[in-house]
């Protein structure tokens, strides 16, 4: 069974499913390249959230991640249906920043990658260090 948000395994990988809906798609019924961008931020999200790191739980001490940088190769398309998985997993952290790598996967078949450097930002969008209790629970498990 599938758990919502998706799951972290034994080597620290986060896995996240995800179904392509009409909604995804281009007029030739391929995922249209900004849907990825969904893909990856809604993992991110069930990534930091499995970590037990919540948005509004960071938003009520003044804090909020951003997306500084984020590189993305299309290898395959995806389509209508499929049924695909949306791999997270830690690169580094130190300072203000982490660094994320994701590969979407059908199958097993690499669909997607990306690598995204978030940093911390404080309620006056000034980056801030990460908290040594938030890095180690983005650290390695």
């Amino acid at each position: 069974m599938t758990i919502f948000g998706g799951e972290i395994g034994s080597e620290g990988v986060h896995r996240f499913p995800v179904r392509v809906y009409f909604e995804d798609t281009d007029f030739s019924t391929n995922v249209y390249h900004a849907a990825y961008l969904k893909y990856f931020e809604r993992a991110r999200t069930e990534f930091l959230r499995a970590h037990g790191i919540h948005h509004s739980e960071l938003i009520k001490d003044g804090l909020a991640f951003a997306v500084r940088e984020m590189t993305i190769s299309y290898d395959r398309p995806a389509h209508i249906d499929d049924l695909l998985e949306v791999a997270t997993h830690m690169a580094e952290a130190g300072g203000a920043r982490f660094v994320l790598e994701q590969t979407l996967t059908r199958a097993g078949e690499v669909i997607c990658r990306a690598r995204v450097v978030a940093v911390l930002l404080n309620a006056a969008g000034r980056p801030v260090r990460l908290p040594a209790g938030l890095k180690a629970l983005l650290g390695p498990r």
